[in-house]
């Protein structure tokens, strides 16, 4: 599929990578709006092509009393808000067969969870809305297993798929991208580097996963050199208090300059 068919998307001719970019969750109408102005500004800067990440529900939590959200459609109707007072396409997860339709009504791209990329159902659903479907390649999985995902897409008739790369286990508690794997998923499908749920540290004592923020840098730019489509970045003006996972966000005061070195990387790829 072409970025270009992706609704109030903008920069398609810059030739940059595109950015899946916000909170992991939706919190409140205030903070969104606030992350949104900011990542906007930073990308029409930078000529990024953008859409505004946020979920509306956390559905895969390591403790009942963890955060899951402020209510289904009050989150999806300020992720429509977002879109129309910022003008930018918006992406959300989904978890079950029936938030394929019901969010399909308020964002453009619908995202499988990692660990449901296997459930035939969910990823039908989602391809059935006509909406761009972002797989996020399972933590257990090989990336050539990622094709039969694709083509779970295609065999509901559509040709709108992305996968998206989040690492691999590596033990119980660590996660590691295997760089290998982006020139075979970019044959499947437009490939996307989850830079920052591939820093995390899963499966913590505490029931609260950490993570690495200090080597997001690192990883992005590894993305960039092996020539990814997109990245996703998960970012907040305040990880320590952020709601869902703020061990491994992007604190937001640091975006922009991780953005222009990562542009620049990128203009030099390009020019090989």
């Amino acid at each position: 599929m072409k970025l270009q068919d992706i609704p109030k998307i903008k920069h398609t001719n810059s030739n940059n990578f595109f950015l899946l970019c916000g909170p992991c969750a939706i919190e409140g109408e205030e903070m969104a709006f606030s992350i949104a102005d900011r990542v906007l500004e930073i990308t029409n800067k930078l000529e990024i092509p953008f859409i505004f990440k946020g979920s509306f529900k956390k559905a895969n939590r390591s403790r009942i009393d963890s955060f899951t959200g402020i209510g289904n459609e009050k989150a999806l109707e300020i992720l429509a808000k977002v879109s129309e007072k910022f003008d930018v396409p918006t992406v959300t997860d989904i978890h079950e067969t029936s938030d394929a339709a019901l969010a399909a009504q308020y964002v453009d791209v619908l995202q499988i969870p990692a660990f449901l990329v296997r459930q035939t159902d969910l990823v039908v659903a989602a391809a059935k809305t006509g909406k761009v479907v972002n797989l996020k390649k399972g933590q257990f999985m090989s990336p050539e297993a990622m094709k039969h995902a694709v083509q779970k897409v295609k065999d509901a008739g559509s040709e709108k798929a992305w996968i998206t790369d989040r690492g691999t286990m590596f033990g119980y508690q660590d996660m590691i991208v295997d760089f290998r794997g982006i020139p075979t998923m970019r044959q499947y499908a437009p490939t996307v580097l989850d830079v920052t749920h591939s820093l995390q540290q899963p499966n913590q004592s505490a029931g609260v996963t950490g993570g690495r923020p200090d080597m997001i840098e690192t990883i992005a730019r590894a993305g960039i050199v092996n020539h990814v489509d997109g990245l996703f970045i998960e970012t907040h003006f305040d990880p320590a208090n952020a709601k869902s996972d703020g061990a491994n966000m992007l604190h937001l005061d640091n975006l922009e300059g991780l953005l222009t070195h990562l542009v620049a990387i990128r203009k030099l790829v390009n020019s090989f």
